[in-house]
């Protein structure tokens, strides 16, 4: 499907160089301006017919594109950068109707008030704040899993290999945890940092997240924080240690069925959800 008024746009170095738009490194842009990319990470994103597409940071709009072209019931944009608004403005006025834009910094916004269900978010994320706004989105998601339908999200190759992380590697941590906990996690595709402008040093991945019905197992999204915050962050001793800064490690691990002298990064998300359901219960005791 393609929206009515946007064959006639001019190319986004067009766009970019009429505007004077260059990526500012302190707001981690990085524009993709090929449209066969675009549309292509349009399309992992679908189905998206009468879905309000989110998209973060969208610059000069070149992801927008594709987006205002698929089936979405319409696209609303987040972007802070002030600088990028009156290119957003023409991209808005070619096809009435099509995109709304938000002037705000992403990481203070709720993007679940911004429209009705069912909405996906979709986006080429800033770097520096790409695993905050994660982890923002994934608390939405424990308070209500329709929150969102998608979230198809690019991500450096090291976040997103943290995040489909299987336990017992080295890339397993409290994010892997935390998505895989609510979400099916599963790489798209992968993009070389010549795609961007300007060219980051690392390879970028396209990252699709499905919210399960319900969580991998039973547990409150504060508890599994605090077990994986403490089983990572000491992560190379056992877990009988690395617990001990929750108090009363050994009960809690009893409790928990799970074997004190492994290592955070031998538990899967079953086992940390039995840990943390186990600090919840010692906390409601106490």
């Amino acid at each position: 499907m393609t929206a009515p008024g946007l064959g006639g746009l001019p190319p986004l170095r067009d766009v970019i160089a009429r505007h004077g738009l260059r990526a500012r490194k302190g707001l981690g842009q990085n524009f993709l301006l090929d449209s066969n990319l675009c549309q292509r990470i349009a399309r992992a994103a679908a189905p998206l017919d009468g879905v309000w597409a989110i998209e973060i940071g969208p610059g000069p709009g070149g992801l927008t594109r594709a987006l205002m072209a698929s089936p979405a019931a319409g696209v609303i944009a987040v972007e802070r950068d002030s600088r990028c608004l009156p290119a957003l403005a023409e991209l808005a006025a070619a096809a009435p109707g099509r995109l709304r834009v938000v002037e705000a910094d992403a990481l203070a916004l709720d993007v679940t008030t911004l429209a009705p269900a069912p909405r996906a978010i979709v986006a080429n994320l800033p770097y520096n704040v790409a695993t905050p706004l994660l982890v923002g989105w994934l608390a939405a998601l424990a308070g209500d899993p329709a929150a969102f339908v998608s979230l198809t999200l690019m991500f450096q190759k090291e976040v997103a290999d943290r995040l489909l992380a299987a336990p017992a590697t080295r890339a397993f941590g409290r994010l892997g945890v935390l998505a895989q906990w609510l979400c099916r996690v599963r790489p798209c595709f992968e993009i070389p940092g010549r795609a961007f402008t300007p060219p980051p040093k690392v390879t970028s991945t396209l990252v699709r997240l499905d919210p399960r019905p319900a969580p991998l197992a039973p547990a409150s999204l504060a508890a599994l924080e605090r077990v994986t915050a403490a089983a990572f962050g000491q992560r190379r001793k056992m877990i009988r240690a690395s617990l001990r800064t929750l108090g009363a490690a050994d009960a809690l691990i009893e409790q928990a069925g799970v074997p004190p002298t492994a290592r955070a990064e031998a538990l899967d998300v079953q086992q940390f959800c039995a840990l943390a359901r186990a600090l919840e219960a010692r906390d409601r005791s106490a």
